[in-house]
């Protein structure tokens, strides 16, 4: 169990309130061009001037942190290893904690004001190089929102209790949020889908969500539609979706493709990886299911660079409708959560 996870959480969410405002206030300060600028590929993703905002207040936030709680801090723009132990000269093996965070998940999206980006961080006893998502036992994700969004949403887990919180900015006042998933028991008339967010498979990806939802829901009629998608570059956007009652199903199965582009001759790309999802025990807490793409529960090491396929489901009778045609569609397309027997972005 995670030593004082009350105070923990408390300081988490200040660090996330500090890394909003600051990162708030540079697209305030700057042009989009300006911010837009990549600084190069760091723990697994490009690194834009953005990013560097953002860093630079989580290790000045970290240092204060480390002097309760020692940790290995695994995070993007941390160097090739994507790690660094806290306080300094603590050896990795007797730190307290493995700390993961991505401090903006949806940088894109934010760069050019087209949706908010989220602060993640989730918190594991450390045991070394093989901690796993699975052993997350403390959550926050805090959105940073457009300039033109006066309302931003924090939410949080330990263990299953889950918190929430809704920030107006012009008025400094917050109350409290309340996720609540989709009841709804059919994917008919709701949002969800594949992620296919880069060029690679887009071709593949797509028509496996047709056959989902062709197979589900029978053919398109004239003039009618049977289902949305909303292509959310965050994957703690996408949660939040799931949490919120937005999105009925999502599933980020990039990982799986790697075989068919390696026959054309191309390279898979970029994937999802554990800091983008190590918030995922909070919308485990409020209901929705997730899972990886063999159906089991992740289980992805706490790394900057395992890419990872997941599905989430916003309650037991979508997971019920779509599982019941997804592994057939998958095989028939060629696409495999196995492979040479081990599970693939798990």
């Amino acid at each position: 169990m995670i030593r004082d996870a009350a105070e923990l959480l408390m300081h988490l969410r200040t660090i996330h309130a500090a890394i909003r405002d600051a990162v708030i206030a540079a697209c305030e300060r700057s042009a989009t061009e300006a911010l837009a600028i990549p600084l190069g590929e760091e723990g697994g993703d490009t690194i834009y001037v953005i990013d560097r905002v953002s860093e630079r207040v989580l290790l000045e936030q970290f240092d204060e942190l480390a002097t309760r709680w020692s940790c290995v801090l695994v995070a993007e723009g941390l160097g090739p290893t994507g790690r660094m132990v806290l306080p300094l000269g603590t050896s990795a093996d007797r730190a307290e904690l493995l700390i993961i965070v991505d401090p903006i998940d949806g940088t894109r999206g934010l760069m050019y004001q087209k949706r908010p980006a989220w602060i993640l961080t989730g918190v594991a006893s450390n045991r070394g190089p093989a901690t796993t998502l699975a052993e997350i036992e403390l959550a926050v994700q805090t959105e940073i929102p457009l300039l033109k969004q006066h309302l931003c949403d924090a939410l949080w887990a330990t263990g299953d209790v889950i918190g929430g919180e809704r920030l107006d900015r012009i008025s400094g006042s917050t109350t409290p949020l309340a996720p609540r998933p989709s009841r709804a028991p059919t994917i008919a008339q709701g949002y969800g889908g594949l992620a296919r967010f880069f060029p690679g498979a887009r071709d593949v990806l797509a028509a496996v969500d047709d056959a989902v939802a062709e197979r589900l829901l029978g053919p398109v009629r004239p003039g009618r539609a049977l289902v949305f998608e909303d292509q959310y570059i965050s994957t703690g956007g996408q949660l939040y979706e799931l949490l919120m009652g937005h999105d009925r199903w999502v599933a980020d199965l990039r990982p799986l493709v790697e075989p068919l582009l390696r026959e054309r001759g191309r390279a898979l790309g970029l994937c999802c990886h554990p800091y983008d999802l190590c918030t995922e025990s909070i919308a485990r807490a409020a209901g929705v299911i997730v899972i990886d793409a063999c159906g089991e529960r992740l289980t992805a090491t706490l790394d900057v660079s395992t890419d990872v396929a997941w599905i989430g489901f916003a309650n037991s009778e979508i997971r019920e409708q779509v599982w019941s045609v997804l592994p057939e569609v998958l095989a028939a397309h060629g696409l495999s959560p196995r492979r040479g027997g081990k599970r693939v972005g798990h």
